[in-house]
């Protein structure tokens, strides 16, 4: 369990890219069988995939379009974008608030795609 010196992060989302959410819904809810968790329009939907959620995204809403990414829920995604970027991964987006978290886009040292994230409404 993290106290107040642990930093907290667990993954929670795997973001994909589409370009129809309607054909990608419809796989992963009607082909694969998983619920559909909501969805906002034509440009995001979340697939209740159990412990991680598959973010089914167009280049509006996903963090590196064309990529698969990993989400990563924090405590502090400022703090863990240094620390990527301190070791060997880079900065794709420097942190942010958006409508509803606060998020940072990194890469690893293999130039894996990684949000980390923390809601603005604790």
């Amino acid at each position: 369990m993290a106290d107040a010196t642990t930093p907290s992060r667990e993954v929670k989302f795997i973001f994909l890219s589409t370009n129809n959410i309607d054909e990608s819904v419809k796989f992963y809810t009607e082909t694969l069988g998983f619920p559909l968790k909501f969805r906002d329009g034509d440009h995001f939907a979340a697939i209740d995939g159990g412990n991680i959620t598959i973010a089914l995204c167009t280049e509006i809403d996903h963090p590196i379009p064309g990529q698969v990414v990993v989400g990563i829920k924090s405590d502090d995604p400022d703090r863990d974008a240094a620390l990527v970027d301190a070791n060997g991964g880079g900065i794709h987006t420097d942190a942010y608030d958006d409508a509803h978290e606060r998020r940072a886009v990194v890469f690893d040292g293999e130039g894996n795609g990684l949000t980390f994230y923390r809601s603005l409404y604790r």
